[in-house]
């Protein structure tokens, strides 16, 4: 059976190499590492070793190493497509069903002749700028200030002058017309013929999460137009579902990412050290990219240009990273335009300062909203207002939330880690995790997120006003079964043994058990617990797989797993928290 790269990536990817090789070797931490005994060899002292960072194994013993798939591979004695599906069935991820046909491996062909074409052309490129006819294009780009190393590591290239070298070389490896037409590598009509469609540019090829490369940016020399050219959409290139630089943004282990607006601007940041750095593929970034970042970090830092355009298009990423599930927050690169300018001038540690600083996405729209000149005073009272709503929505957490209106408050001028404060402009409950840094901002948990809010903007929180909540089905049911109306939580058991939590599910309707099971996530980080225990049994499996697409949703979720012998095994879901 073949699967895309991109799923085996993923199901890679969904399991942490510690957590399976844990359940099957007693490992240990040392430093940044874990170590036990081989299992593919006899020995006394451990010398075989996971790293979590690379989500590679090795043993100094025997020389056995690899990565989650390897292993199982290797200690269970499976092929490479029964090792990817024991996996995906762990990680709750959905393969496709075996496709033998003509159709299907017709398919698999033709995508890896394109994929083999826009290689080629890649290597073409990368030497024509090493050549006496890309003097134009290395000239630019050492004026960008950019290293041999840098240009070497992105496969910078150069498109000569001449409007059919590229075609005339693609040719003569072999390659047909029709090839090199479905690569988006030429341009068609009538008055010109065939022709390249990228000449006298420096050029940027543009690669998936595998490193293959799936189309090209160009930027033209001179005062051509446009000045920046993308390939087109083909069968392997989708502009709003793929992210310039992620291939090496996606292995950074910095936390968070940093989505910029262009090619230039991701790799000054890459060679600055910022190696967390995208950008989208000519266009207005996507739901779909904001997906495709989910997957490798929660909090995006927006460093958008610091003009009009940039401001609004950091605003509407803004709303769809929400949309996602995800914060953001804006880095001010004020008073220079971009990244790039901002570290050619400052340097990396005063940009690394701005990324520390960055502003709370919520602020940054009110900011943005006070400066907008074409709002009334009533219109911006009205429109703060919905923003804050939306974020307050955002931030509840069942009868936690603060229901008293905020008119006037007297802002404290002193916290403390742990203290229960109130962000007046949310009338929103939080806990101060850090004390003010020299901005004045504190680190505070509303809920589930984490946020920056300035000291003045907090206050002493008011008396709680709980309102009552509705019941739930499950609460109705079990009033009506057992006569007791004041069980808080109907048939739901949670029940806790020292750091062991427990979810009791068994008897609830899909619809019932899911809200129950995010308000158990969300109370279990609230009381700082890393693991917790869901109990759905086994009966038809409809229940587990409900559960297990919901956890795959969940930001929280850092993985899960069916429980291992004596944990319940199949009719429980071990789920690890971030």
């Amino acid at each position: 059976m073949y699967y895309p790269e991109e799923l085996i990536e993923e199901v890679r990817t969904r399991n942490d190499i510690v957590e399976v090789i844990s359940g099957y070797v007693r490992l240990q931490k040392k430093g940044s590492n874990y170590f036990g005994l081989c299992p593919f060899h006899n020995e006394k002292s451990p010398s075989f070793s996971v790293s979590p960072g690379k989500q590679m194994y090795y043993c100094f013993g025997c020389g056995a190493g690899g990565n989650v798939i390897t292993f199982l591979m290797e200690y269970e004695n499976q092929t490479f497509p029964e090792a990817v599906r024991t996996l995906a069935q762990r990680a709750g991820i959905a393969l496709p069903e075996a496709d033998d046909s003509k159709e299907a491996k017709q398919a698999d062909s033709r995508r890896a002749k394109l994929l083999e074409i826009n290689k080629e052309a890649a290597k073409y490129f990368y030497y024509q700028l090493r050549t006496e006819r890309g003097s134009v294009g290395m000239e630019y780009l050492r004026k960008r200030e950019l290293s041999d190393e840098t240009m070497n590591h992105f496969g910078l290239g150069y498109a000569n002058k001449y409007s059919n070298d590229l075609i005339q070389y693609l040719k003569s490896k072999g390659y047909s017309e029709d090839l090199i037409r479905d690569a988006g590598l030429c341009n068609v009509d009538e008055k010109h013929g065939m022709y390249d469609k990228f000449w006298n540019r420096v050029m940027f090829p543009i690669q998936d999460i595998n490193h293959r490369v799936i189309g090209f940016g160009g930027r033209v020399m001179g005062d051509g137009k446009p000045k920046y050219l993308n390939s087109p959409e083909t069968e392997i290139f989708d502009k709003s579902r793929n992210l310039y630089g992620l291939n090496f943004a996606r292995t950074s282990r910095k936390g968070n990412v940093i989505l910029c607006e262009g090619y230039m601007d991701v790799i000054a940041m890459h060679q600055a050290g910022f190696t967390q750095a995208v950008a989208s593929l000519g266009t207005a970034f996507t739901s779909g990219q904001a997906s495709l970042l989910r997957r490798y970090a929660n909090e995006i830092l927006l460093s958008y240009d610091s003009d009009g355009a940039g401001v609004n298009a950091a605003l509407r990423a803004i709303g769809i990273l929400k949309e996602a599930g995800m914060t953001g927050r804006v880095i001010n690169l004020e008073p220079y335009k971009d990244p790039d300018e901002f570290i050619k001038a400052l340097g990396g540690e005063e940009f690394q300062k701005r990324l520390d600083h960055a502003e709370n996405s919520f602020f940054f729209e009110l900011r943005q909203l006070q400066k907008d000149e074409r709002m009334s005073t009533q219109q911006k009272a009205q429109r703060a207002r919905e923003i804050a709503k939306k974020e307050s929505e955002k931030l509840f957490i069942g009868s936690e939330a603060v229901h008293n209106p905020v008119k006037e408050f007297v802002p404290l001028k002193e916290v403390k880690v742990g203290q229960e404060v109130c962000i007046a402009e949310l009338n929103q409950l939080a806990t101060v995790l850090a004390l003010p840094d020299k901005n004045g901002d504190v680190l505070v948990r509303a809920g589930i997120i984490k946020t920056k809010v300035p000291l003045k903007g907090l206050k002493q929180p008011d008396k709680l006003i709980k309102e009552p909540q509705p019941k739930t089905k499950a609460q109705q049911r079990y009033s009506r079964l057992t006569g007791d109306a004041n069980r808080p939580n109907g048939r739901v058991e949670r029940v806790q043994r020292s750091a062991k939590m427990e979810l009791n599910l068994l008897g609830l309707t899909v619809d019932e058990a899911l809200p129950e099971v995010d308000a158990y996530i969300d109370r279990a980080i609230l009381n700082g617990q890393t693991v917790v225990y869901l109990i759905h049994g086994n009966g038809t499996g409809a229940l587990r797989t409900a559960i297990h697409k919901h956890l795959r949703g969940n930001r929280m979720v850092k993985s899960f797993r069916l429980g291992r012998y004596g944990e319940g095994e199949s009719g429980v879901t071990v789920v690890e928290l971030k």
